[in-house]
């Protein structure tokens, strides 16, 4: 499976499941364009990566609650290229406390605006370019928490806030955007294991049925799902939680 002339774009993409991403996907072959609210985790990922040989990846800053910043995002990877073939929204702030008051009234802003506003105007601003590809595909790393009636989280509400609304934004996507020829795709994880792609863990983390889901299940998920014939619109990944 190789993803050679395949341009993919990665929000929060400077450390955790972002990094994995945009680290694989790279290795695949695809040209990476990738992002982080701080550009100096941004433009690390990206000497990981042409470390390692790939010299088409390329780092930009992002902050997913500031609607200028997503734009200009968009606009410089316009610079350079005239589409995208995968959009994967992987940036959504975490907040912990299952106390609605633990949190304070800043943080719950950035919580909700980072996943669900910073979501909606990643897609809307990338439109153009996805449009421009005869192979659009846009991924959403949501969370057991976006799904009716979860409780097993220690995740504050705003955090499931955010999670319901960027599950809703996926729903009615999909159904509007398939005339057009742009698969939706959505996963729904629980707490994972996320090993360095970059060290011998990454090879020898547990997959038994005992055991947690994985980040190499979930990168394996989205190369299935955007690997399958046009006609095939698989819309969502829900997982079992152990």
């Amino acid at each position: 499976m190789r993803f050679d002339n395949h341009r993919v774009v990665i929000t929060a993409a400077g450390r955790d499941f972002g990094r994995t991403l945009a680290i694989r996907l790279a290795d695949l072959g695809a040209e990476v364009f990738l992002s982080a609210r701080n550009p100096v985790a941004a433009e690390r990922v990206r000497d990981e990566i042409r470390a390692r040989g790939q010299q088409q990846v390329h780092a930009f800053s992002c902050n997913l609650t500031d609607p200028a910043s997503i734009r200009d995002f968009a606009a410089d990877v316009a610079r350079h290229t005239d589409r995208v073939d995968l959009l994967i929204n992987n940036g959504s702030r975490y907040l912990e406390g299952p106390d609605l008051r633990s949190a304070s009234d800043a943080d719950v802003v950035d919580t909700i605006a980072s996943g669900a506003t910073g979501t909606v105007l990643t897609v809307k601003n990338f439109m153009p370019l996805l449009l421009n590809s005869d192979r659009p595909d846009v991924v959403t790393m949501v969370s057991a928490c976006g799904t009716a009636g979860h409780h097993r989280s220690d995740a504050h509400d705003a955090f499931y806030a955010a999670k319901s609304a960027q599950a809703g934004f996926a729903e009615i996507l999909s159904k509007r955007l398939r005339p057009r020829g742009v698969r939706v795709i959505t996963l729904y994880p629980p707490d994972f294991n996320n090993p360095d792609p970059l060290s011998e863990e990454w090879e020898t983390t547990p997959r038994e049925a005992k055991d947690a889901l994985t980040a190499q299940s979930l990168v394996d998920c989205i190369l299935f799902a955007v690997t399958q014939p046009r006609d095939c619109f698989i819309k969502a990944f829900h997982f079992e939680q152990v």
